[in-house]
């Protein structure tokens, strides 16, 4: 069963049938043949997502959203080219501090690209950075947008694996901020490099000035760790906050965001949740047929019979997960995949929390990766230029990423150290 149902799956993809119509039309095709009662399909799908944690996915969707129609973008960048815009190369710095800043408001780093690389892009441009670069630091910053909490993958794999969001999110604070500093070092590394000029320090007058305009951009991710950390409220109740938080600002404070231009906001963020929640569905019947067919446990022996060595296994996943992530969707492959994996690894004594923290970072960065990242096609279309033009600037990034990946995989401290502080 589980051949047919992998062909079929890849026939799919091959014919670019979107992957939450590709994972039903298998299970169906397959429970078909297989004379399984079709009856299951709409069981599993409404069980998949009867769920209050996956609560959370919609309302930080919302959120961000909100948060992006109110006019945070700019403030954000605006903030970050007073702390680093000096830095030789400085707005290739402006680009990941302000992606690293927005990811703590979007969760999601298509979010994160697009909403960060619409006003530096241009810019970079317009400072003879080039197209191609331009277009290739934004893409690589946004990565960051799924690992810095509040991460929307990171809420799928603890329902998926049932471990704590709250445990994750915090797990990828430091993550986030190592993958933030890299590609800033290797940006000043570039500037140097092709001669890009440093800025003018602007004093802390302008810093200031920068974080008084930013502030209550800055301190929605504060709320939702801190509410978590504190146990004030759960990863599903900071979402709701985030987005009454996100309304307040924009339509109250910033004033960007009138009662007009709320529904197009709704449908926007109902469109994108639609479309998660039909992976998720799906998914469910797919995980159904691989589970009754014992497909993890005979992914288990075929590993083992490889290896029985934990640091050996966690490379081969590593590796796997990076492919798989270049031409499949994030939340398709980690419904898939997850569960897989998640078993074997924790029958090595591998801690289920830093197992999803990198995890996430694998597919993050197959984001990021040709020929198939989102974050890729993202940046092209800001830049206007092809995936081609993009894929010979990008890769010093991606190396750098990987590091990073590397080091998360064999430093378990440096995901579970913030979560065992507090108790998780």
């Amino acid at each position: 069963m589980e051949l047919m149902i992998l062909l079929i799956l890849f026939v799919l993809f091959f014919m670019n049938v979107p992957i939450g119509f590709a994972l039903g039309m298998a299970s169906l095709i397959v429970m078909w043949v297989t004379d399984l009662p079709l009856i299951t399909i709409s069981q599993k799908m409404f069980s998949g997502v009867d769920s209050f944690p996956l609560m959370a996915v919609p309302f930080f969707i919302l959120a961000g959203d909100l948060m992006d129609a109110g006019g945070i973008s700019i403030r954000i960048v605006r903030f970050a080219d007073t702390l680093v815009g000096h830095i030789r190369g400085g707005l290739a710095h402006v680009a990941v501090m302000a992606s690293m800043f927005f990811a703590g408001i979007s969760g999601s780093s298509i979010a994160d690209t697009a909403a960060v690389g619409s006003i530096l892009i241009p810019a970079m441009e317009k400072s003879n950075y080039g197209k191609a670069y331009s277009a290739s630091v934004c893409a690589a910053a946004g990565s960051v947008g799924c690992i810095i909490p509040p991460s929307i993958p990171m809420v799928v794999y603890g329902i998926l694996g049932n471990v704590s969001i709250a445990a994750l999110f915090l797990g990828g604070i430091i993550p986030g901020l190592l993958i933030g500093l890299s590609l800033m070092i290797l940006a000043y590394l570039i500037a140097r490099a092709r001669g890009f000029e440093s800025g003018k320090w602007r004093g802390f007058g302008e810093i200031w000035k920068g974080l008084r305009h930013a502030i209550l951009a800055l301190i929605m991710p504060g709320i939702i760790v801190g509410g978590i950390m504190g146990g004030v409220f759960t990863a599903t109740e900071s979402g709701a906050i985030a987005v009454v938080y996100g309304l307040a600002v924009g339509l109250l404070v910033f004033r960007k965001i009138r009662l007009r231009d709320l529904p197009q906001v709704f449908i926007r963020s109902s469109i994108t949740t639609g479309m998660v929640m039909m992976i998720i569905s799906t998914a469910s019947i797919f995980r159904y047929l691989l589970t009754i067919d014992q497909v993890p446990q005979k992914v288990a022996e075929i590993f083992l019979s490889i290896t029985n060595n934990p640091y050996v296994l966690f490379m081969l996943i590593n590796v796997l997960l990076l492919v798989v992530g270049t031409f499949m969707d994030t939340l398709g492959a980690l419904i898939i995949l997850a569960p897989i994996f998640l078993p074997v690894v924790t029958g090595f004594g591998v801690d289920p929390v830093h197992f999803g923290v990198v995890v996430v970072i694998n597919l993050a960065i197959g984001m990021a990766t040709p020929p198939l990242g989102v974050c890729l096609f993202v940046a092209c279309s800001i830049a206007k230029i092809t995936v081609s033009e993009i894929t010979r600037a990008v890769w010093p990034f991606l190396i750098v990423l990987i590091v990073v990946l590397f080091m998360v995989t064999y430093l378990p401290p440096t995901t579970l150290w913030i979560p065992r502080l507090v108790g998780f």
